[in-house]
């Protein structure tokens, strides 16, 4: 059992230090997904690790968000 887990934990290492430090939302994300997770069956890490990759993903689409809406004209200026 704990080869398996090192073994995560090592591939899980080389995933993050391949990858650009951007933690838009991963944060916020992991720690809710954690506590969740320890609360619903004692998997935390499991729960911070899904927690991270929906806040990553909830933080790039508020970005694609505001980018089409700052490329967008407003009413006002229409006018």
């Amino acid at each position: 059992m704990k080869s398996i887990v090192l073994a995560s934990v090592i591939a899980v290492s080389a995933l993050v230090a391949a990858s650009p430090a951007d933690a838009k939302g991963c944060i916020k994300g992991a720690i809710v997904g954690g506590v969740a997770g320890h609360y619903a069956g004692h998997h935390g890490m499991l729960g911070a690790a899904a927690g991270c990759l929906y806040g990553r993903h909830h933080a790039k689409d508020q970005a694609r968000q505001r980018q089409q809406q700052q490329a967008q004209p407003s009413q006002q200026e229409k006018l």
